[in-house]
């Protein structure tokens, strides 16, 4: 059975984005197409900063800087690490006294994987409470479980493929 194709996205040059890619290309000094990602990357981070920013002003019903007769004013920043496309970064993400500001474009809490022992069930209470987190199986108790099913005599050259193995994985992850 043949794959679907995907539809490729046509790029419609106007005016207004040749003028963007100008002041892009002078603003960053792109040279190559890493130096683009970088510079997608950095804009990125900038305009959820920013979005985020606005969406702290709707939340208190005040721009930056302004007095306002609420009890709920900002409370500096948290660091948060996030991932996209373009690689990892790390983002402000502001805070309000009361800590009743939640993000919509960064959502709080957003749970990317679990790593847990094979207990019956846990998969579908992942997916319940979860549902766009992975499962994967912890490691050690993958190994506990195997080790607690053989013999006594077969653990010390069990033991010592695991290593092997172990040691391989480790080995191939850093080159």
């Amino acid at each position: 059975m043949a794959r679907e194709k995907k539809p490729v996205h046509k790029v419609q040059m106007t005016d207004g984005k040749r003028n963007i890619i100008q002041q892009l290309l002078h603003e960053y000094d792109i040279q190559s197409a890493e130096d683009i990602q970088d510079a997608l990357k950095d804009l990125l981070g900038g305009t959820i900063k920013e979005m985020m920013e606005a969406e702290m002003d709707d939340h208190l019903g005040y721009e930056k800087s302004e007095r306002s007769d609420t009890d709920d004013y900002r409370n500096g920043y948290k660091s948060k690490r996030i991932n996209s496309s373009y690689g990892s970064m790390n983002i402000q993400v502001p805070q309000d006294r009361k800590s009743t500001f939640e993000p919509q474009v960064v959502k709080k809490h957003h749970i990317l994987i679990i790593c847990a022992d094979g207990l019956s069930g846990i998969k579908e209470a992942i997916a319940t409470a979860f549902p766009k987190t992975e499962y994967q199986r912890c490691i050690v108790h993958q190994v506990r479980n195997t080790m607690n099913r053989l013999k006594y005599k077969n653990t010390y050259i069990s033991n010592e493929q695991f290593r092997c193995i172990d040691r391989r994985s480790i080995e191939s992850a850093l080159l």
